[in-house]
């Protein structure tokens, strides 16, 4: 799979106790009326378990330059603390983090779970959207690369 590109995003939630996030490649739009996309989340992520006990995600469309910020997600680079005090965010409509600089975002109402593997696919409808700026980053050949 490693040849496959996809954009790299950062999938949010929140929690009782501050927020939670993960960087994925597997973000889908499935269905354009009603707007829904789909992410697959590892089962035994504490991102999952908060995307599906408060039944919302939201997604960060990484640009290039958001490459360290990729790498933190995904557990490569120092860790998040749950309230993203070093992450420069702002709170969508859902109280659930967007974080500042991307390419987009999405707000997103989980609508359906579905066991895959080790995986969860996680379904949900598009409740807010909005566009940004800058080149997106792309995960090809387990590196990341930009559209040019």
């Amino acid at each position: 799979m490693a040849r496959v590109p996809a954009g790299v995003v950062v999938v949010s939630a929140r929690t009782e106790n501050g927020y939670r996030g993960l960087t994925a490649s597997s973000l889908v739009s499935i269905s354009a009326d009603p707007p829904l996309v789909l992410v697959g989340l590892e089962r035994a992520a504490a991102t999952r378990a908060a995307v599906v006990e408060g039944k919302a995600f939201n997604v960060s469309v990484l640009t290039r330059s958001q490459e360290f910020i990729a790498d933190r997600f995904a557990g490569r680079a120092p860790a998040i603390d749950p309230a993203w005090h070093d992450v420069p965010h702002r709170l969508g409509a859902n109280g659930i983090p967007l974080i500042e600089g991307c390419a987009a975002w999405l707000e997103c109402s989980l609508v359906e779970v579905h066991a895959a593997g080790d995986h969860d696919i996680c379904i949900g409808e598009v409740t807010a959207a909005t566009a940004g700026s800058g080149d997106p980053l792309i995960l090809w050949d387990r590196a990341f690369w930009t559209l040019r």
